[in-house]
């Protein structure tokens, strides 16, 4: 599935705080970058996941974001480093960024 213009739009939108972002649609999502650095990516069907490092990991568990795992070709699973995103956060810009901060500060 790929990414509509509505989806990208309101993805831009929830972390303009952030400043200047930068994308790069990649496998039918988006990656989402701040100064270069991705912090995020927006899968096909519009979620939204942050990439977790470090002491941040434990941060995104406790509040029960789920880490993005699929199974390859001949099915064994593989864990990609990123998290939804927390509910609450997808109707709150400022919460959107006060997450997206947290991200940066670990990569």
């Amino acid at each position: 599935m790929s990414l509509s213009a509505e989806e990208i739009a309101f993805a831009k939108e929830l972390f303009s705080d952030l400043g200047e972002l930068s994308t790069r649609r990649m496998m039918g999502g988006l990656c989402l970058y701040h100064e270069g650095t991705i912090f995020a990516i927006v899968h096909g069907d519009g979620s939204i996941w942050l990439k977790g490092a470090g002491d941040f990991i434990a941060e995104l568990e406790a509040e029960g974001c789920t880490r993005w795992t699929y199974t390859r070709d001949g099915g064994k699973p593989t864990s990609m480093p990123y998290w939804t995103l927390p509910d609450a956060a997808l109707d709150d810009p400022e919460m959107a960024c006060d997450w997206a901060r947290r991200a940066l500060r670990h990569l």
